[in-house]
């Protein structure tokens, strides 16, 4: 089995235990967990907050409104996300029930933190060569520390461990804005993510067969979580 094959594989034994994970309370009234999907060794992985409504109930990340908007994004500034690895810092829907609404809340730092071990793996797994963090939550997630999003977006930062980090808002923090302020908003969030295209482009000029491909590294088994059966 190639290492590719192999990272796959594994990356869908995380998404099996991560359905079964009760390691904070948000597992036990989702309708289910929702992976990360993307390629092993996507150029970006790009990562969000939590799943919401309509991710819980389909299983997978950003095909709600802020999935959309994210799309549209994606579209307008050439990048394919076939190409892109999707992810959430959290893997189960955190909300609040209005009459039959489900209303979304923010997790808070312990939801984040039991977690963190997860996408941790993703990372191990999928070797992205950089990451764009929607929102605050992603981006504590990702490096190690509170993130003042409006004062830290459309830069690159780095992580414990070299990796870089492009902070940005959360497409959904554009759906809640002032509508007479939206285009601007969209404008000012385009700016933020173009700056990781030059990853692309660089990914793309390194695939020139003059330059050798690095060795892969061996890829470990999913870390697997202790469970509790549903009440």
């Amino acid at each position: 089995m190639s290492h590719r094959n192999e990272a796959t594989a594994a990356l869908k034994a995380l998404s099996i235990d991560t359905d079964a994970c009760r390691e904070c309370p948000l597992g036990e009234p989702a309708t289910q967990s929702v992976f990360g999907e993307g390629p092993v060794g996507a150029v970006l992985m790009v990562v969000g907050e939590q799943p919401g409504d309509k991710e819980d109930l389909v299983g997978r990340p950003f095909v709600g409104p802020a999935g959309k908007l994210f799309d549209r994004a994606v579209a307008e500034l050439g990048w394919s996300r076939e190409k892109l690895y999707v992810t959430n810092a959290v893997k189960h829907f955190k909300y609040e029930l209005r009459g039959k609404r489900r209303i979304h809340k923010t997790p808070g730092q312990r939801e984040a933190e039991a977690c963190r071990h997860w996408l941790e793996s993703e990372i191990e797994l999928v070797q992205p060569r950089a990451f764009i963090a929607l929102g605050g939550t992603a981006a504590r997630s990702l490096l190690g520390r509170p993130v003042a999003v409006m004062k830290e977006r459309g830069q690159w930062h780095e992580d414990a461990a070299g990796h870089r980090v492009l902070v940005t808002l959360h497409p959904s923090a554009l759906l809640r804005g002032d509508p007479e302020q939206r285009e601007a908003a969209w404008e000012a969030w385009l700016k933020d993510l173009r700056v990781a295209s030059d990853v692309m482009k660089k990914t793309a000029a390194a695939k020139s067969p003059r330059r050798a491909a690095p060795a892969p590294r061996p890829v470990r088994a999913p870390r697997r979580t202790r469970t509790t059966a549903a009440a």
